[in-house]
This record gives C-alpha cells, sequence and structure tokens, in this order.
C-alpha cells in the first residue's frame, strides 16, 4: 500500500450530501476484482452523458460539461471537498479504489459512512473529518478562487491553507500510523512471519496428525 505523509494538491469541491458508493462507482463496474482501471469510471453517471460500460473506451465519450471534474480548473485534483454522510450506501471497496486510480489522495467533509471511511485507510486514501463551518468556509474560497490547493501534514495533523493557515483534524492514531508506514492489514500480518511461521512448526510437533 502506498504511504501517504504529507500532500500538496488541487482541490475539487463536490457540493452534494449523502454521494453513496453507487455514484461513486456504479454496480455495472464491480465486475472487476482488480484495484487498477476504475478511474475513467469514476463518478460514471455524473461525468458523462451516455451509460457506461466495463471496458469501455471513454476517451470518446460525450462528457457532461457542467460536472465539476470535467471543468479545466479541476484536472488533476488530488483533494476532493465534500459534504456529509459521504460514502454512504453499498460497502463496496470498488469506491476508495476508483477515487484512488482517478487521484485522489484526500477526501475532506464533515462526516463518512463507517465503512467506506474504514476502507479509505487500507487504500491509501486520507479522509479527514472537520466540522461544518469550516466545510463551508473552504467551500466558499474553493469555487471563487482558481488553483486553490491545500497542504495535508498527516504526521502534524494539519491543513495549511495558501494563506498559511492551519486548520488541524483528529485521526485514530493506529490508522495514523498505518497510513503512514504505507501499512495494509496484509503488510501488517505479513510483520509477525518468523512468529506465524515458528507457530506452524510448533503445532506440526504437538499436533502432527493435523498436518
Amino acid at each position: 500500500m502506498q504511504a501517504f505523509t504529507t500532500l500538496t494538491g488541487l482541490v475539487a469541491p463536490l457540493n452534494r450530501a449523502n454521494i453513496d458508493t453507487d455514484a461513486i462507482i456504479p454496480k455495472q463496474f464491480l465486475k472487476s476484482i482488480h484495484r487498477t482501471g476504475f478511474g475513467p469510471n469514476l463518478f460514471d453517471e455524473w461525468r458523462y452523458l451516455d451509460y457506461g460500460e466495463p471496458g469501455q473506451d471513454c476517451s470518446n465519450r460525450p462528457l457532461n460539461q457542467d460536472f465539476i471534474l470535467n471543468q479545466t480548473r479541476y484536472q488533476g485534483a488530488q483533494i476532493l471537498l465534500a459534504r456529509q454522510n459521504f460514502g454512504c450506501g453499498s460497502s463496496r471497496e470498488h469506491a476508495p479504489w476508483a477515487l484512488l486510480d482517478y487521484g485522489f489522495r484526500v477526501i475532506i467533509a464533515p462526516s463518512f459512512a463507517d465503512i467506506f471511511y474504514n476502507n479509505c485507510f487500507k487504500n491509501s486514501i486520507l479522509p479527514v473529518i472537520l466540522d461544518e463551518n469550516t466545510i463551508d468556509k473552504l467551500f466558499q474560497v474553493v469555487q471563487t478562487t482558481e488553483a486553490y490547493q491545500l497542504t495535508v501534514d498527516l504526521t502534524c495533523q494539519t491543513i495549511t491553507t495558501p494563506t498559511n493557515e492551519k486548520i488541524t483534524f483528529e485521526i485514530d492514531g493506529f490508522r495514523k500510523h498505518c497510513l503512514i508506514n504505507g501499512l495494509d492489514d496484509i503488510s501488517l500480518t505479513l510483520k509477525y512471519t518468523d512468529d506465524i511461521i515458528a507457530y506452524q512448526n510448533r503445532r506440526k510437533q504437538e499436533a502432527p496428525w493435523l498436518f
């Protein structure tokens, strides 16, 4: 898993509440279990004017020019600013896969659905929870300022604005440790490889009939 420490990136404002995982990555794309390749289909039903299919070449599909990610000023955004209850709905892990594959490393919102929130940490995405008032102020400045960037420092748990204002955020210590060190569930287990092998060898001696 890709580690996360600090990021300075362009912010894209998605001013909608209760965005569910079917909007993030529609159900027809769940046929694939590969973790990459979902970026072109992120928010598929909002980005395009036609119906998307798995394996379809998206380069010539008609774009919805009103959708925020299709606007030139937000191309290359790595930080997504959203409203409350982001990632609600079904628990599909494809949602953070699509966000990451598109290029987003940070999502800032006042609240997240629990399963989606947990899946972000397991897929190299930092979900940041800020209060509604701060979120409102960020939406105002992002929407009125071209090329608005924020610097997110996970180690210090701060977000720094272009005017050098610092916003602090809270995060669970264990999740922070895992993200900074690029540790997912498999990586955490592999850290105990020697202990696992020792246990298996001991069990072979204690109960050889099991093997």
